[in-house]
Order: structure tokens, then sequence, then C-alpha cells
């Protein structure tokens, strides 16, 4: 995963000014996972990435840092 996702991820949440707690409910996703996401502790798996990206309405690539207007 690159180094990207973690910031990314947390600026998302912050904008919504959504708790981890709150994030991880609507994605289906524990407080835990969200936050070892956000420290680049954990990787999500496809599914939670997909997830997460739908939340957002943001593309994965995106999510991931793969393209440039985020």
């Amino acid at each position: 995963m690159n180094s990207e996702f973690p910031a990314r991820l947390r600026m998302l949440r912050e904008r919504k000014r959504m708790t981890r707690k709150a994030l991880g409910e609507c994605c289906g996703l524990s407080k835990a996972a969200i936050s070892k996401y956000e420290r680049g502790e954990r990787e999500p798996s496809a599914s939670s990435l997909e997830k997460i990206a739908d939340f957002f309405d943001v593309t994965t690539d995106s999510l991931l840092g793969r393209e440039k207007n985020f």
C-alpha cells in the first residue's frame, strides 16, 4: 500500500467531521480497523477499500493516491 492512503482516509473522514467509530459503522468496519488504516499499520482488503471509496464517493485510485485530481 502506498503512503498516501492513510493521510487521504483521515482527511476525508475529518472533512465530514466523523469519528473513526462512525466511519467504521457506515462501512461495516471496526473503529480499530479505521485507526490502523489511518496510522498505516494495516492495509484494507479490496472489499473494505471499495466500501470506504463508495462512502466518500471517490474512486479507489484517488483514495490510494493514484489520481492527481483529488
